[in-house]
Parts: structure tokens; sequence; C-alpha cells
């Protein structure tokens, strides 16, 4: 689908400007876009999704002063519902972050980040009429642990296939082809067996995701984690195939995860269906969005990413 055809006059008033970088606190920065603008052309309406899930962003360049003039910066975690009316458009986002960077609002470091919290959550809250959660680290707090998803789990697609295999393939199509999508039932390597109904469960990884901003048509690069459970599975060279035709796409990151989790369900039918969609930053903001068949899944296959109290190790990428 074309940006063209979209009509971008609500979040235009920053994408594809000059802006001015306020570093006084200023709410009115904040810009919000309607979900169903991007869900129309799925057939998905906001009263019946056909998934779970949330948004995770997460934002590098936050900071703001004590009140003695001391800089405290942090990383904000900011997790939202996919059921809510609005998304918030991510330069909107960085401007608004950014307009703390001179304000005094704390006798403390941690007093600080707490009122950057508090404010922003409220904020954001009011802007996508919806509850936010915001949770900002200081900047030098190392995280520690394992990975938002368990990627030992995952099998990466393009190293399943021989090198010369992967480079005589065809791969051509860069428009989102759902069509491309194969299905078989015979086992394969990305495949083990389900504890919840003895059925298949698939867990792919491919580091070729890539489309572009839908109004600026910057690159956006990202990691997709696909995990399905049924008596059927999509052969695992027709899934790269597909994800590499989102390479000229057009759209938001949401809107690519929502996609890619609607067309596997339209073709497999799964019993269980998650794709996760790890974004690169840009602008100090990366965006994780998650879709998932329901909420156990969701803790199964990626509980840290919507934990507001586990920080986000990141990916090569990130």
């Amino acid at each position: 689908m074309s940006n063209k055809t979209l009509d971008n006059s609500r979040i235009s008033k920053h994408l594809g400007q000059t802006s001015e970088y306020k570093d006084q606190y200023d709410p009115k920065l904040l810009v919000n876009e309607p979900r169903i603008n991007n869900r129309r052309h799925l057939d998905i309406k906001d009263e019946s999704l056909p998934f779970v899930g949330y948004d995770t962003w997460n934002a590098y360049e936050v900071s703001a002063l004590t009140n003695n003039g001391l800089p405290v910066a942090g990383v904000a975690k900011v997790i939202y519902p996919c059921n809510s009316k609005y998304i918030v458009e991510s330069k909107s986002i960085k401007l608004y972050f950014n307009s703390f960077n001179m304000y005094k609002c704390g006798d403390t470091p941690q007093q600080v980040l707490d009122h950057v919290d508090q404010t922003s959550s409220k904020d954001l809250s009011e802007l996508l009429e919806t509850d936010v959660v915001v949770k900002t680290y200081p900047a030098d707090l190392i995280a520690t642990g394992d990975s938002v998803l368990d990627r030992g789990k995952y099998t990466t697609l393009e190293s399943t296939f021989e090198p010369e295999y992967l480079t005589e393939m065809k791969l051509d199509i860069y428009s989102e082809s759902p069509e491309l999508l194969e299905i078989e039932d015979t086992g394969c390597g990305g495949c083990d067996y389900s504890m919840w109904d003895k059925s298949r469960t698939c867990r792919w990884h491919s580091a070729l995701l890539k489309s572009n901003c839908r109004v600026t048509s910057q690159p956006d690069w990202g990691d997709v984690y696909i995990m399905y459970q049924g008596h059927n599975q999509i052969t695992p060279e027709s899934l790269l195939k597909y994800i590499v035709s989102f390479r000229d796409e057009c759209h938001f990151h949401e809107e690519i995860c929502e996609t890619i989790y609607k067309r596997i369900h339209d073709v497999l039918s799964p019993t269980q269906l998650c794709v996760t969609c790890l974004y690169a930053r840009r602008g100090g903001i990366d965006i994780n969005p998650v879709r998932a068949s329901n909420h156990y899944v969701i803790q199964q296959e990626c509980s840290d990413l919507i934990n507001p109290n586990a920080m986000h190790v990141k990916t090569a990428k990130q």
C-alpha cells in the first residue's frame, strides 16, 4: 500500500518538517495517530482485534536537570496496549522527551527520573486514551541477564540454507506479498513439539526485516521473531521470501508486526501465534511491537519486553 494514498495530515506536524528542539517541558509536542488508519487495509477492526499485544518503546535520549542544574540522563521504557485507539508518532515523542533537557524537576537524580516517569506516563495516557507505563532507568545502569527473548529457541531462517543455495534463491519481490507463503505438513529444523496439545511448534528468527517510514521513507531495520503452533507449517524458504518482501514497504513498525501476524494467521490458522519485531534505534528510540494470540503466549515468549521493571537487552542492530 503506497503512503501516497494515506492521510498524513495529523502525523505530519513533525514528520518531514524542520523542527525546533525545545529544551523546556512541552506536552503539546506530542502527536497521536489513530491505529485504524494503519489497519483498515488488513480488514482489522478496533472493536474486534484478532490478537492481543503491546507496543514497547525504548527512548535512549532522555535527560533533565536537578534543581541545582545537575544533568540526569536515562533510558525510558514506554509500554502501552495494542487495543488503544491511538499510537504516538515517533518524532513527536522524541521532541517531547528532548523538551525535558533543561527542565529542573527534582533535588536528586532519582527524583528527576521519577518526575519524568510520572509526567510522561500522565501525558501519554491522556494523549493515547489508555494506560501508558513509563519507567526511566539511569543511563549508566548496565543491563544484565538474558535477552528479551530466549533466542536460543529460535532458528535463524537465513542460516538454515546452504550459502550457495541462498545466493541462488530468487528474492526479487520487495512489496509485501502474502501469496509468497507456502504451507506444508512435514517436519522442519525450526520446530519442536508443544506441551500444550502435542502439535508442532515452530520458532523462526530473521535479521533481514527492513521497511521504510510511511511518511519520510527513511529505512527501518529490524529483527523478527515468529512462533506458531499448529498441525501445518510454512516452508522456511517461503517465509524468508515473505519477510524480504517488506523491503520496499512504507509502514509504521506496529503495522509491519500486525501485517505479519495477520498474514500468517490467515494462511495457517495456528492454535498459537506470536510475532515480535525488535527494530533498530532511530533518533534515540527503538520500537518493539509484539502481537500474539493470547497473553499466555506473550509471557512464554517475551515477558521481559512488556515488564517495566526489566531492562531491555538490545539486539546487535539496536
